[in-house]
């Protein structure tokens, strides 16, 4: 079977390659445009932060030297040809590595559940007061501007050394965080259900529990499990000023320079990261896949 090719005349099609190479060349004069106050961008920000390169380079070998002594022993020799004098204290480091995975577990969980009473509150679709929802947005940016850090000090000297204070400071800028994402979730959800719900005569309850919750559970699970990574790092760093946890054991070790238990306590931390990393995304790939089947 044969097929016919159709040809531009040539004067038609020299026009044509002519304009793709004047656009072709806009686009590269755009990007090295956009390249150049980047890095004119960059300047003026290493230069007001008081970034110094060569200090930078000349410091250097400090920082590959103090990563040589955490993987010394006290002793002598290397931190892996003696596990036992190097993780002496492993039952007290997993005891308190436990601490720091309730701490991030109870404050994920409690953050998680103010932010879902605030969301649907904070929600354009479904609230029409611009001055609730005012509020409850500010209330929310001011929990999460705030860092967890500084809220965990200011419990610390409310309530004192322990985990509650940790508990309390993950609580608040957990509700902030999630109940930004959780907002943003329930503002792109279609309104069909919600209006056949309030058609009917249902409360406004009825309408967010019938109409708007059912589309959203899965998103808020995922948001929540990946908060928990994120808190479970949290809880160990609060730990620094007092917050329970293994981070107060940590930066004792830290400033008595005892590196051979930094360098054990951070592999117990990245191991327990790594662990619940891989856990959490395996519950949010079912939990989009369930979703997906939908």
């Amino acid at each position: 079977m044969a097929h016919i090719v159709a040809t531009l005349p040539e004067m038609q099609r020299a026009a044509l390659a002519a304009a793709y190479d004047q656009a072709v060349a806009a686009r590269r004069r755009q990007l090295l445009l956009g390249f150049s106050v980047f890095l004119v961008a960059l300047g003026i920000a290493v230069i007001g932060a008081e970034v110094n390169p060569v200090m930078f380079w000349n410091k250097l070998g400090n920082f590959t030297s103090y990563f040589d002594r955490l993987l010394t022993l006290d002793a002598g020799g290397r931190v892996w040809t003696h596990p036992s004098d190097w993780f002496w204290g492993i039952k007290r480091w997993l005891r308190l590595l436990g601490e720091t995975a309730l701490i991030a577990y109870v404050g994920t969980l409690s953050g998680a559940f103010i932010a879902f009473c605030a969301c649907f509150l904070a929600s354009r679709n479904l609230v029409h007061s611009a001055t609730l929802r005012l509020v409850v947005r500010r209330v929310l940016e001011l929990l999460r501007t705030v860092p967890d850090l500084v809220f965990a000090m200011v419990f610390v000297v409310a309530f004192g050394l322990g985990p509650l204070p940790g508990v309390l400071a993950l609580t608040l800028h957990s509700a902030g965080t999630l109940g930004k994402l959780f907002t943003e979730v329930v503002e792109s959800i279609d309104m069909r259900p919600v209006e056949g719900v309030r058609a009917s005569g249902g409360s406004w309850l009825s309408q967010v529990r019938f109409g708007a919750v059912p589309q959203v559970l899965s998103n808020f699970a995922s948001y929540a499990l990946l908060r928990l990574e994120i808190n479970f790092r949290g809880a160990a760093v609060i730990g620094f000023v007092g917050a329970g946890g293994i981070g107060e054991d940590l930066l004792i070790a830290i400033r008595k320079f005892y590196y051979q238990d930094v360098s054990a306590m951070l592999v117990l931390i990245v191991v327990a990261v790594m662990l619940l990393d891989m856990i959490s995304e395996r519950l949010r790939h079912r939990l989009l896949a369930l979703e997906g089947g939908r």
